[in-house]
Parts: C-alpha cells; structure tokens; sequence
C-alpha cells in the first residue's frame, strides 16, 4: 500500500520535510545551554538596553560564523585542534566563573565589560565554541547543507529569544545560572572527549537528559523579592 507513496514525488517532499522538523528541534533543544551562557555573558553589562544590544549584535556574528562553519564542515571535521580550543574556551568560562566571587553578595559571575564591544566578541565565539558540537550532530542527520543552514537559520533566531527570557529568569532564580555554566561544562567535556576519543561520548539522549535535570535544579528555586515575586505580593496585600 505504501508503494505508490514512496515512489511518488511527494515522498522526497515529506522526507525533507520530517528532516527539517528534526534539525530544528536539536537547533531548540541544543539551543537552550548555549542561550544561558550568552545570557549570562550579556549581563556582565549592566544596562539592560546593551545587553540586548550585545545580544543582537553578537548572534549576527555568531550567524555568520556559524554559516561559515557549516560550509567548511567537512575541512573543520578533520581538524581535531578546533574542537580542542572549543573545549578549553568554554571550560575556561566555566572555571572563571565559578571561582569568581562578587565583594558585596559573595556571589559567582560570569565576565564583566566596559563596554560592547567587548561584550560581542565573547558571545560570538561562545555561539561557535557550541556550534562545533551542534552542527556535526546536524550534518549526521542530513548531507544536505541547504537543510542544514535552514535549521541553523531557524536555531539562531530561536537561541535569541531564548537568550532573551534567560536574561530575566537569571534574575528570578536562585540557581539558575550556576546550572547554565554546568551545562557549558557538558559541553567543553564532550567536545574535549571528541578529540580524545570519539567513542568516549555519551550518547545525544544522554547529553538532552542530563541538561534537562540539570534545568530542572537551575528552575526549582526563586530568588526572594525577585521581579517575578513582587507583583504577586502586591496583589496579596490589595
């Protein structure tokens, strides 16, 4: 019965389809570790409007690098030093925060700018640092690099609105921020394992599992006298 689908020109159709479903759905679920970490690099500027300006601005960037990575995939595959220095960049993030301290709250922070332009360039090459891992898993599901950079197109603009809630809920939860940069260590960690030896990486499900539990903890406590609680008193008291 399912001859006449399959044979017809609509089955490559629907395949190309279900393939670009999939590609963005890992975009999405990928997305959301690597949006926290540009979230929490865009605060280390302390007006709001800069921070979503550096986001704006640095995922243009990262969109362009991003692009150029998926057209050189191939080349970049072979070079195992890429995915080394993605790995100690965003294990180096990962070690500068949590060993960083604030004087006044006695807090952990990520990077802190003077300006934008020192701001964009750090978001960039993070989006890359991670983009070296998302885009192999892209090129696994599809050879076709035009699928490929739609799905990467659809990712960046959804790792944006992402980032962008992340910059709120940063300032609503408690642990939130600690479990961003976990997360970013799971990155560097399997990166650094690819180039180690590739049959030392955990399994995808594995990775989405453990960044989901890790999520869940970075969720399960709210910031006394956050944003997000104040409204809800007022309305208590009224």
């Amino acid at each position: 019965m399912l001859d006449p689908i399959l044979d017809s020109p609509l089955h490559g159709g629907i395949e190309t389809a279900l393939v670009l479903i999939i590609l963005i759905f890992l975009e999405a679920v990928l997305s959301a570790d690597n949006a926290i970490a540009l979230a929490a690099l865009a605060q280390g500027l302390e007006d709001s409007k800069l921070q979503q300006q550096a986001l704006n601005i640095g995922l243009v960037v990262a969109y362009v690098l991003r692009i150029s990575l998926i057209l050189t995939a191939t080349w970049v595959a072979n070079i195992w030093q890429f995915e080394l220095l993605g790995a100690a960049y965003l294990l180096w993030l990962v070690f500068q925060y949590f060993t960083s301290t604030e004087d006044d709250s006695n807090e952990h922070h990520g990077p802190r700018f003077d300006s934008l332009l020192q701001a964009i360039p750090l978001i960039a090459f993070t989006d890359l640092a991670f983009s070296l891992d998302s885009v192999t898993t892209a090129i696994a599901v599809s050879q076709e690099t035009w699928l490929v950079l739609t799905g990467a197109t659809i990712g960046i603009i959804t790792l944006r609105f992402m980032a962008g809630l992340f910059i709120r809920w940063l300032d609503e939860y408690e642990h939130l921020e600690d479990a961003g940069y976990i997360t970013v260590a799971l990155v560097g960690l399997r990166l650094l394992l690819r180039v180690v030896n590739d049959q030392l990486v955990p399994p995808e499900w594995v990775m989405i599992s453990a960044i989901a539990l890790i999520f869940l903890w970075g969720f399960s406590q709210r910031i006394p006298n956050s944003p997000i609680e104040e409204p809800e008193k007022s309305k208590v008291q009224k």
